[in-house]
Formats: C-alpha cells, sequence, structure tokens
C-alpha cells in the first residue's frame, strides 16, 4: 500500500513537472501580465491566443466607456460609433453599463465585455488582468486629445500656490484614477506638498464630485483632469469664473479604447479599421471637447509616463491591486447609497 502511495505521488509530481514544462514552452515571456496571458513580442499587452480554438467570434460585440460622471450621457454619446462599428464587423454591438473602474476591468477580464473605453489610471489594470489592447484615444488629424492635471480652488480661496495647501482638506476623486489621484501623489512632492502628510485627503468618487465638493466649499481645493472640467464649463454646469487654477501639469493621454486579445484576429481587424474611418458628429466633437476622431497609440509607447507614475506611486497593476480597487469602489457606493437614502427621508420629513 505505501509503494503503491509512493508510486502515485510520485507519478502526479511528474506530471505536475510536465505540465509546467508544457505551460513554460507555451509562453516563453509574459512580463507582468496576469498567468492566463502570454507577450512574446514584449510590447506589454497579452498576445493573441496560438491555439485559434481559443479565438473569440460572438455574434453581438458588447462595448461600454469609463464610469467617469454620468454613465447615461455617454451611452448616447457612443449611439453613432456603435452604428459604424456595427456596419463595419457585420456584428450587433449593445451598450453594456459599468459603474465602476474594478467592474470594468473584471468584464473584460470574464469575457463579458469585448471592446471598451477605460479610464487613463485603470487601463494599466485592464492590461495586466484583463487582456486588454488599447489602440486608440479620442483625438485630431494631428494628435492624440490629451489633458492636464490640474489644481482647482474656488476664486475667493486665500490659496494662492500649491504651498498654501498645507493643513488643507483636498480632495482626490479615486485610488486608481492617474490624475485624481496617482498623478498628484508623484509629481506633487517636487512641489514641495506631500499628500496625506502635508494635507488631508478625502475622496470624493469622481472628479465632477471633487469640482463640486471645491465650488460648495466641502473641500478646500482638488487635483482634477481639466478636460472633465472644461466639459463642465462647457455645459454650463459650472463657471470658470467660480474657480482659480493654481497648478497645471505636463499633458496625458485621455481615455484609452481597445478590444479584448481574443477576438479572432479577422474580427480585431475590422474592429480597428472601424476606429481608424470613424469621424466624430458636430455633436460628438462637441461632446469630447474638439475631438473628431480615435487616433492611434500603443500602450508601450504612449503610456510610459502613466506607468512611471503608477511606479512611482506603488500602484501595482496586479490582482491584490484590483481587490484593493474594488473595495474602495464598493465601499463609495455604499457611501453614495446612505447619502441618498438620508436625503430622501430628509425630504419625506419636510
Amino acid at each position: 500500500m505505501l509503494r503503491k502511495s509512493l508510486t502515485g505521488l510520485l507519478l502526479t509530481a511528474s506530471l505536475l513537472l510536465g505540465a509546467s514544462i508544457a505551460n513554460a514552452d507555451e509562453c516563453s515571456h509574459r512580463g507582468v501580465l496576469d498567468d492566463k496571458f502570454c507577450d512574446e513580442n514584449k510590447d506589454l499587452v497579452a498576445d493573441s491566443p496560438k491555439d485559434a480554438s481559443q479565438w473569440r467570434d460572438p455574434s453581438t460585440l458588447v462595448f461600454t466607456y469609463t464610469p467617469v460622471e454620468d454613465p447615461a450621457v455617454y451611452k448616447d454619446a457612443f449611439q453613432e460609433f456603435q452604428q459604424h462599428l456595427s456596419a463595419a464587423t457585420g456584428k450587433k454591438v449593445i451598450y453594456y453599463t459599468v459603474h465602476s473602474n474594478a467592474a470594468e476591468v473584471e468584464a473584460i477580464r470574464s469575457g463579458r465585455l469585448h471592446i471598451a473605453g477605460f479610464s487613463t489610471g485603470p487601463t494599466g489594470y485592464a492590461v495586466n488582468l484583463g487582456g486588454y489592447v488599447p489602440i486608440a484615444v479620442k483625438g485630431t488629424a494631428d494628435s492624440f486629445q490629451g489633458y492636464n492635471l490640474i489644481t482647482i480652488v474656488r476664486k475667493d480661496s486665500p490659496i494662492q500656490t500649491m504651498a498654501d495647501l498645507k493643513g488643507k482638506l483636498v480632495a482626490h476623486t479615486s485610488a486608481s484614477s492617474n490624475s485624481g489621484n496617482l498623478a498628484p501623489r508623484a509629481l506633487f512632492p517636487a512641489l514641495g506638498i506631500t499628500p496625506d502628510t502635508d494635507y488631508t485627503v478625502k475622496y470624493s468618487g469622481k472628479h465632477d464630485q471633487s469640482i463640486m465638493g471645491v465650488l460648495s466649499g466641502d473641500y478646500d481645493a482638488a487635483p482634477v483632469a481639466s478636460d472633465v472640467f472644461d466639459r463642465m464649463v462647457s455645459a454650463e454646469r459650472i463657471k470658470l469664473d467660480d474657480f482659480r487654477i493654481i497648478y497645471t501639469s505636463p499633458r496625458f493621454p485621455t481615455s484609452a479604447f481597445g478590444y479584448a486579445h481574443d477576438l479572432h484576429p479577422e474580427l480585431v481587424e475590422k474592429i480597428k479599421q472601424a476606429f481608424a474611418s470613424f469621424r466624430f458628429s458636430a455633436q460628438m466633437t462637441e461632446t469630447f471637447n474638439g475631438a473628431d476622431r480615435f487616433y492611434p497609440v500603443t500602450y508601450q509607447e504612449d503610456w510610459k509616463v502613466i506607468r512611471d507614475i503608477a511606479h512611482a506611486t506603488g500602484t501595482a497593476y496586479s490582482k491584490a491591486g484590483l481587490k484593493a480597487l474594488a473595495e474602495k469602489d464598493a465601499a463609495k457606493a455604499a457611501k453614495k447609497r446612505a447619502e441618498q437614502v438620508a436625503a430622501e427621508a430628509a425630504k419625506t420629513s419636510s
């Protein structure tokens, strides 16, 4: 009996070793990508599966855009592109609304999402953990549409410089946000101001909530994305004269657009062509601050500054990092629901 057990254990160990060797042979390089992906051409994104049986060619393509501000606004804004994408691929295209960055990453990772726009910061999670391949950014014929991290205060605030933020309450948006959290933590120390040390950080959840919080006096200041701020001004949700900008960073790329790595290569080519040939309507151009097309980018080159910021802030595009992001998203959602219930109760009692 003992001999049989030992033989069985040795056989199992041999099979496991063989499987490990086989797996190693199947992928010679994956870099920092999750174990389920391979990156043998070392372009930092997941390769298409070698086994053609793993290529997906769904009859319906699922598309979404990052849950910044009001998701319903962007569902309508991308309707024309969805129609163009459907014509280019010969497939039905539906919009899948997501309510958090973590949920969007999980959707691309699980295969429920095929084509998507991810916010600048969470793009790294989508690439490393979800097999997401960024290919475009909103832009013009000359360049991609960029944005800056800006630090805003109320026009009547005594705060004049970044140094004046010491001892203040400053709104950051969310843990995964580039301009709303990661970039400030990487760039502000060189300006003599360190978040959490020199000022108190309070997460607002979204850029528009940080902006409105500064306006209402809930926060002394806030680092936010300049494109969100500009859109709110254009939509007359806020007045430019009510704010003062005390800092402007170098330019960052805006949300990335791309596809799931395991889509059939022929379908991928049609998707790429759809992005390359689409031109925004006047209404879309107005919604997206002057962009009139999708400008081609690569994660390896155009997201380098974002990866550098993430590295400087200790952000890991890993499962543990995504779990922490999901927990923070859930906590923010619960807080928002509680505030809504309290507001409704206050209305009822009055």
